[in-house]
């Protein structure tokens, strides 16, 4: 599929829109970070910018895990590495809740 034609003020207009979904993602992650926002409740938020986050990425942003860690926990979790937090199922975000605080 062919991706459609934009005049300059569309596309001006969608990178505008991209970076400003980056910068409010990269946000959520730093209070991730700084532990001001737990997993449980990155995964309990409803909007759009936490559910498009990886679930690696996420996990990644957590105190203490890094890039091995992050892969056994998906791994225990029976979760995809190209897996967002949008499209977790309940059991595997119970597992992942578990894993983390376990």
């Amino acid at each position: 599929m062919a991706l459609p034609k934009l005049t300059p003020e569309q596309r001006q207009a969608a990178l505008a829109k991209a970076a400003e979904t980056r910068t409010a993602r990269a946000k959520l992650l730093a209070e991730v970070k700084a532990g001001s926002v737990s997993l449980e409740q990155l995964l309990g938020r409803d909007d759009e910018i936490a559910k498009r986050i990886k679930v690696s990425q996420a996990l990644r942003a957590l105190p203490g895990i890094g890039n091995v860690k992050a892969a056994q926990l998906m791994a225990e979790a029976d979760v995809d590495e190209a897996r967002r937090l949008g499209g977790l199922g309940v059991q595997q975000r119970r597992k992942l809740i578990e894993a983390v605080a376990g």
